[in-house]
C-alpha cells in the first residue's frame, strides 16, 4: 500500500483533492502537524467530503513523532530540490511518498538527512513547482504502475 505524507499542509482544498486520490487509490493518507485547516468530523461534513470515509487517515504531531512511529524504510522526499527523477527510482509497494507543505516545501534539515531520497518532477526551470495535488497524484500512479496497480480494478 503507498503511503502519502503531507508535512505541515497548508491549503484545504489541496488536502481534500489530495485525500481524494488517497480514497480512490487505496493509499494511506498521513498528515503531519500543524494542519492549516480542521479535519474534525462536522468540518469535513460542511465541506461535503463524501469519500471521506474511504481514507485511511492518521494524523501526527510533529515530522519527528512522524519518524519514530515509522522509521526511514522506503522513505521518498517529493522536492523541487532534489536531485534524481521520481521515475528513475523503483518503488516498493509499502513506499512513503513525503510532500512538504505548498508554501516552503519540505524543511531543508529533513532533505540533508536524506539527500539520496530526494525526488522530483520534471518542469520548466522557470516554473517554481506542481500543484500539491497533482505532484501527489502523478507520483502516486507512478508507484502504482511500478507494483502493478495492485488492488486497483483496470479494465471492466
Amino acid at each position: 500500500m503507498i503511503n502519502i505524507v503531507l508535512v505541515e499542509p497548508e491549503i484545504p482544498q489541496n488536502t481534500g483533492n489530495i485525500a481524494r486520490t488517497c480514497a480512490v487509490t487505496g493509499s494511506r493518507l498521513h498528515l503531519v502537524r500543524p494542519l492549516g485547516f480542521d479535519i474534525s468530523d462536522k468540518a469535513v461534513k460542511r465541506a461535503g467530503l463524501d469519500y471521506w470515509h474511504l481514507v485511511d487517515i492518521h494524523v501526527y504531531e510533529n515530522i519527528d513523532s512522524f519518524l519514530e512511529q515509522h522509521g526511514e524504510e522506503n522513505l521518498w522526499l517529493a522536492t523541487t530540490k532534489g536531485s534524481r527523477c521520481f521515475t528513475d527510482v523503483s518503488f516498493e509497494e509499502d513506499c512513503w511518498l513525503v510532500f512538504g507543505k505548498e508554501t516552503a516545501g519540505l524543511p531543508e534539515w529533513l532533505r540533508l538527512r536524506y539527500p539520496d531520497r530526494c525526488i522530483r518532477i520534471p518542469m520548466r526551470e522557470e516554473a517554481r513547482s506542481m500543484n500539491l495535488g497533482n505532484s501527489v497524484a502523478v507520483m502516486c500512479y507512478e508507484a502504482l504502475r511500478q507494483n502493478g496497480y495492485k488492488g486497483l480494478l483496470q479494465t471492466k
